[in-house]
């Protein structure tokens, strides 16, 4: 009698096991491999999973084994791609079929609809030769076309490539504006002479995907290229995705879910913007994209490149100590100076308007005289200018000036958002920005009943009023969440910028990163300050990395020699580090300064850090259940010499959608022993626990490495 064909299959659950069915030859109509996407029963169910091991004999009685229902029409996903997966498994503490399943495209995990897909591939390829034609490209400068700075980063770099399969980590620091897209794009032209190599370019925010995509279209008019990101329906994703797995596209351009998708040809690797916090995952298995990057060069040893004007203390000090390779580009790419900055001390009243000034504003204004006079100074040179304000909506809170009642979200321990009327609805409401509860604006306060309700605070829409009202004759867009998903998209917005068709923008961050814009004179930064004093220790390092990028936004196209543009920051605390060390564009500066912070502090990068997340109806529960989590830690004597577990807290923000929130911080100077307390609470947890919800307490609970929101 033969052996039966049995195989071990994960699902997505958080069960740290995979599950055994047995393979039918000859229903499924070909062998099993590793890596095969299956469809299999599960309880009274089916579930898309993945096949992990092949084998001839199970621990359970083969004739109550389940079998296989039915393979997915796609080749089984590369080992390289199972191995990063398995990694990131064990490093952030998650089961390996919950890592998995979910980086998979939706159209894949329909099994239903699997006889249907070979079809559809054939038909997007047709409609993909119609349109390749018509779709964009610009801004291709070649190999000629760069400076002498840009020619020699640029030699270096094929040489790290040319030593044949050899892992190189490469950090491209360069000035905003200095060309670094321009260096690493004709790089990749090398590595892409193979007619089968493939290319993973991350990049932080899916805004930014369309210049970069219409850039890259302009290097390789030839190659197949696709994008990965959560703004493209699912269909192309899967599409896409596809076309990565089958070694079709050799070109992968996404955000962060782009890290984790099968490349079975994978030559190089660019993580653009390397120090953005969006490439760490804020749900389900809580990975840095840009981390795991490294991780998967190293594995198949490729270069891979990471990019950035304002690196992340980590990356910097890797290489400063010689880890990493150090390419530095600090002219700008045509030679303009960079933007000279202004420090605008709000609590200096000359800085203010007076009751006698010549275009003073009716109304109180949101800007300063100082910031005022200098956007209309640009005006008159012809120029753009660009306003951020990092908080979208009208006004943060609404409040009640005859008593203390604040528009409070019943759901969340935070503030409803005043948002005007068009950006959310037909009529002005108020919205949480955690939960997204909507409520229309009250007529009168809930408490008293007094009717003149006042806005504490501005954001973007109160912002662009403002300046609608002291430049009636300019033309003004606003550029934030609300705005690009109302009637135009942000792509649509970005081009009206490009096209000069506005004379002033006001945005969120959305407008501080990445984008070339040519005629920008101006940047003006409000409310500086409201990032500069936070409980995460990170909060300088984040602002300063925002301040360096929105400032690069200005004097773009100048030539040699010009004026690089301004940028004027509002603060009350001009004399802050973040503020000096940017007057003289000193990155090192700030980055050393950092460092020396953080090291007598022992805070990351010189220590590692892990969260334990405890959510439940009641905070008392949720900080109970972290208590007795510590206590069985010192009971076992797993907190030694070098690791500090700290006594649990609530979040910043305690209260989100009704479910209170708790945290606890386990820090230790070795990452190997932190992993190894991990696992043992894992195990400790996993015992007590349905799945990730304890039995006991029904508290749900979750382990995160290398958080940065603490």
């Amino acid at each position: 009698m033969p052996l039966p064909t049995v195989v071990q299959v994960v699902v997505d659950k958080p069960l740290s096991q995979g599950f055994d069915y047995l393979w039918d030859l000859e229903k499924l109509g070909l062998p099993p491999e590793i890596g095969h996407i299956v469809e299999v029963p599960f309880g009274r169910s089916s579930l898309v999973g993945m096949v992990i091991k092949v084998s001839t004999h199970s621990d359970f009685e083969i004739d109550k084994l389940k079998t296989v229902t039915q393979v997915a029409p796609l080749v089984p996903i590369d080992p390289a791609a199972l191995r990063l997966m398995n990694f990131a498994s064990q490093y952030y503490i998650h089961a390996l079929g919950e890592t998995i399943i979910p980086t998979i495209p939706q159209m894949w995990k329909k099994a239903l609809d699997w006889e249907k897909i070979p079809k559809k591939l054939v038909a997007a390829e047709e409609k993909k030769k119609k349109t390749i034609s018509e779709l964009n490209s610009e801004g291709l400068i070649g190999e000629d076309d760069l400076n002498e700075e840009q020619k020699s980063a640029l030699a270096k770099l094929r040489n790290y490539s040319s030593k044949g399969k050899e892992f190189k980590a490469i950090l491209l620091q360069g000035q905003t504006g200095s060309g670094k897209t321009a260096v690493f794009l004709n790089w990749l032209s090398e590595v892409l002479k193979s007619s089968t190599s493939q290319v993973l370019l991350l990049v932080p925010e899916i805004n930014l995907t369309p210049q970069l995509e219409r850039r890259v279209r302009a290097y390789f008019p030839e190659k197949k290229m696709v994008v990965l990101h959560s703004g493209i329906t699912e269909k192309e994703r899967g599409i896409a995705w596809y076309e990565a797995v089958t070694g079709k596209a050799q070109i992968v351009l996404g955000t962060r879910l782009a890290a984790l998708a099968p490349l079975p040809n994978l030559s190089a690797i660019v993580v653009d913007e390397e120090h953005d916090a969006s490439y760490k995952q804020q749900d389900g298995i809580r990975y840095s994209a840009r981390d795991l990057a490294i991780w998967r060069a190293h594995d198949v040893k490729i270069p891979i490149l990471l990019s950035s004007a304002t690196p992340s203390l980590e990356t910097w000090l890797a290489a400063k100590a010689g880890r990493y390779e150090y390419i530095r580009l600090d002219q700008r790419a045509q030679g303009a100076h960079l933007p000279k900055v202004h420090l605008i001390n709000t609590r200096d009243l000359r800085n203010q308007y007076s009751p006698g000034d010549s275009g003073k504003p009716k109304e109180k204004s949101p800007i300063t005289k100082t910031l005022a006079y200098a956007i209309s100074q640009n005006f008159r040179d012809k120029k753009q200018s660009l306003i951020l304000i990092n908080r979208r909506g009208y006004a943060p809170v609404l409040s009640c000036g005859a008593c203390t009642w604040l528009s409070k979200c019943q759901q969340c321990s935070s503030y409803m958002v005043m948002h005007r009327a068009g950006a959310l609805g037909k009529r002005p409401v108020l919205s949480c920005h955690h939960c997204g509860l909507v409520k229309a604006i009250p007529s009168h306060c809930p408490n008293c009943g007094n009717a003149d309700l006042k806005t504490l605070g501005q954001g973007t829409q109160k912002i662009e009023d403002a300046i609608e009202g002291m430049w009636p004759d300019q033309r003004v867009l606003r550029v934030d969440t609300d705005s690009s998903r109302s009637s135009k998209g942000a792509e649509e917005l970005f081009q009206e910028i490009h096209e000069g068709k506005v004379d002033i923008v006001v945005g969120t961050q959305m407008i501080a990163k990445g984008h070339d814009y040519q005629n920008i004179g101006l940047v003006g930064v409000l409310d500086a300050d409201g990032r500069l004093f936070s409980q995460d220790f990170r909060a300088a390092e984040r602002l300063f990395a925002q301040l360096v990028q929105v400032a690069g936004r200005a004097g773009r196209s100048g030539k040699d020699g010009q004026a690089g543009g301004d940028i004027y920051i509002e603060t009350q605390y001009p004399e802050s580090a973040v503020f000096q060390y940017l007057l003289r564009h000193d990155v090192d500066g700030f980055l050393s300064h950092t460092a020396k912070e953080r090291e007598e502090a022992g805070l990351p990068p010189f220590s590692y850090q892990a969260l334990i997340h405890a959510e439940s109806k009641s905070l008392d529960k949720a900080i109970q259940f972290l208590s007795t989590l510590k206590g069985h830690l010192k009971s076992n004597g797993l907190i030694k010499t070098g690791l500090r577990v700290y006594d649990p807290v609530p979040k910043a923000v305690m209260r989100v959608a009704g479910t209170e929130r708790a945290q606890l911080v386990i820090e230790s100077d070795s990452r190997k022993q932190l992993q190894e307390v991990l696992e043992a609470i894992d195990t400790e947890l996993r015992e007590n626990s349905q799945g990730r919800i304890s039995k006991e307490t029904r508290v749900r609970w979750l382990i995160e490495r290398d958080p940065i929101n603490i």
